[in-house]
């Protein structure tokens, strides 16, 4: 009987221990939180916006569990001076279920902002009840006020000579492309000053690839049609696709179903030729001012 007690009370000792093992297993039971990566912040993560124009934001995101809400940010900093009292704050409940996902978005910065540096924040709540925040600088700046400020303009596309779309105009409903034909892809950019290049490429929609800024650009995926680079030139100037080779204008032309691009780079792989659509992409860094822009348009090759 004394030996059935003392069994009893071992019994009940240890199903105490275990019992308080599996609560401190259950306090500290890790929540997984969100993750970030890729982030840019302004086109080419320059972490600047110019006052009423288009700002660029990429992240992609990994959730703990899954997302509740993503949020953006733009608030005074302390110890900064404003004319005027102003903020952003934007939500997107888009995102929300998603386990990971890719944050890409586009807005204008209002008019109204005054110039200055502010507080950058990207939020991402968790349906488990954690966040993620991640907070920078950025500056606002009139367009006004900055040395360079790119423009692309005079954006036009030819075929076999002929003009097929120019700046906004569309000659032809599709623009198609044959093998051996023509193209000729004409764009410029303006307001620039420094150092900067530009490049004009074609793009297969198929391998959903869509740089907005040549710091992101793969040169295994695109077909080269002009690269242009430009230095030490004075406020207000300008630069085109078009230039003069050997005495003679041109480099802006490329035959469909050529076997090397204007870089001298097979056309093999990602960038072999093939019927399908494309987008015809510009892009332009000035790299004295650390500014990018982008203009794309879409073209159909028959090939």
């Amino acid at each position: 009987m004394k030996k059935q007690k003392i069994i009893s009370l071992l019994f009940l000792i240890t199903a105490a221990f275990t019992a308080c093992d599996n609560d401190d297993n259950k306090d500290t039971a890790k929540v997984s939180e969100p993750t970030v990566k890729n982030v840019e912040i302004g086109t080419a993560n320059n972490k600047r916006a110019l006052i009423g124009r288009d700002f660029h934001f990429n992240a992609d995101v990994i959730a703990g569990d899954k997302i509740s809400d993503v949020q953006l940010k733009i608030l005074p900093k302390k110890g900064e001076t404003y004319t005027k009292d102003w903020k952003l704050e934007l939500s997107w409940s888009v995102y929300k279920g998603a386990k990971n996902t890719n944050v890409h978005k586009h807005f204008t910065i209002p008019a109204e902002a005054p110039e200055g540096k502010y507080d950058f924040f990207f939020i991402v709540l968790d349906e488990n009840g954690t966040k993620l925040e991640i907070k920078e600088e950025v500056t606002l700046t009139d367009p006004a006020n900055m040395p360079a400020d790119p423009l692309i303009g005079r954006d036009m596309l030819s075929r076999n000579e002929d003009l097929i779309y120019y700046m906004g105009t569309w000659v032809e409903a599709e623009l198609i492309f044959k093998k051996n034909d023509k193209l000729t892809a004409h764009a410029q950019v303006s307001q620039i000053m420094g150092d900067g290049i530009l490049y004009s490429v074609l793009i297969k929609k198929s391998l959903n690839y869509y740089p907005e800024s040549i710091d992101n650009l793969d040169l295994k995926k695109v077909i080269v049609i002009s690269k242009v680079t430009h230095t030490g030139l004075p406020a207000a100037s300008k630069i085109s696709t078009l230039q003069k080779i050997n005495e003679v204008w041109g480099g802006e032309s490329i035959v469909v179903g050529a076997d090397k691009d204007a870089n001298g780079d097979p056309t093999t792989a990602d960038k072999a030729w093939q019927s399908g659509q494309y987008n015809w992409v510009v892009l332009y860094k000035n790299t004295t001012y650390n500014m990018s822009v982008y203009k794309s348009m879409p073209i159909t090759i028959a090939y």
